[in-house]
């Protein structure tokens, strides 16, 4: 199964995503801030990112916007899951590199189908 980076200030957050990816045979990486998960995604190379917005510091945007555009982590899909639902909100994170957005409070089907689709697509 497939290596998964959590960047999310709210353990409770944190604690849901890594339950439900973990119950379906994934392993789970976390991190509390933007800051903290570029640099884990840049040392550990997982094979998905899924990132909150609003965080203290480097926030989401910000971060998905390094790890889209820096060399060893373009090819990493980050996918946003967020509690921000407004379009523009959503084309801002396409805009910054993510290949999917997603609304909290989420499903695990829609989680775990939305993972199945941009691990499929990333590049090898």
């Amino acid at each position: 199964m497939a290596n998964i980076l959590i960047v999310d200030d709210s353990p409770t957050e944190l604690f849901q995503l890594k339950a439900m990816l973990e119950k379906h045979g994934h392993s789970v990486l976390t991190a509390e801030n933007g800051a903290d998960g570029v640099a884990l995604c840049r040392a550990e190379h997982p094979d998905a990112v899924l990132m909150d917005i609003v965080m203290p510091g480097l926030n989401g945007f910000q971060a998905t916007r390094q790890l889209s555009k820096g060399k060893d982590t373009s090819h990493i899909p980050v996918v946003i899951v967020t509690t921000k639902d407004q379009e523009t909100d959503r084309v801002w994170g396409i805009r910054q590199g993510a290949k999917d957005y997603l609304t909290k409070p989420i499903s695990e089907g829609t989680l775990l189908k939305t993972l199945d689709n941009v691990l499929e697509t990333k590049p090898a």
